[in-house]
């Protein structure tokens, strides 16, 4: 079963999953940003990353911002070539600033992974797999009981999506498989 919804997934113009994002989008524009929600929409990417149907465990569908970062016009002083107004980016991905965003929301959890669930002109959502690092079948869980361990995740990126954008995904890409002079 997994397989057929992760061949559905992969190519969401192509399968089922485009008329049912159209329908979802509708909703999910509605809803606050940070929500929460009783079940994963990509049963198959959540199991994935990490998820388990228990307790102590929760996901929430985070909506963040979409394209590169807008800012201020400036009032004077420069000619406007040399504004700094467009084609800006970010530093962090938006999925890592969706990860911030749902650490801020539950305080008390941590932040074990994401993945992408939609989007549409303005906004892309992601869904956030959070943990609650004091419940006593996550303490009691040998894969996941790491997790206590460790304080504010999202922030530090530590996440897949934090290492991703730190660099740290691909290997042998620096100075370490150099030969010496």
């Amino acid at each position: 079963m997994y397989a057929y919804v992760r061949d559905a997934w992969r190519d969401p113009e192509r399968s089922y999953v485009k008329s049912l994002a159209w329908q979802r989008l509708q909703t999910w524009r509605r809803e606050p940003a940070v929500t929460r929600i009783a079940r994963p929409t990509r049963l198959d990417r959540a199991r994935a990353l990490g998820y388990k149907a228990k307790q102590g465990i929760i996901i929430a569908r985070v909506k963040t911002w979409r394209g590169g970062r807008r800012k201020q016009r400036a009032r004077g002083g420069r000619r406007t070539k040399h504004l700094g107004k467009n084609k800006l980016t970010a530093r962090k991905s938006s999925q890592r600033i969706a990860e911030e965003r749902a650490a801020r929301r539950f305080p008390n959890l941590e932040v074990l992974n994401s993945y992408w669930v939609g989007q549409d002109g303005k906004s892309k959502w992601y869904e956030i797999i959070l943990v609650d690092p004091s419940h006593p079948c996550i303490l009691s869980d040998r894969n996941l009981n790491w997790i206590t361990d460790s304080r504010g995740r999202a922030y530090r990126g530590k996440t897949s999506a934090g290492r991703k954008g730190r660099g740290l995904r691909r290997k042998g890409r620096g100075a370490e498989k150099t030969l010496p002079s």
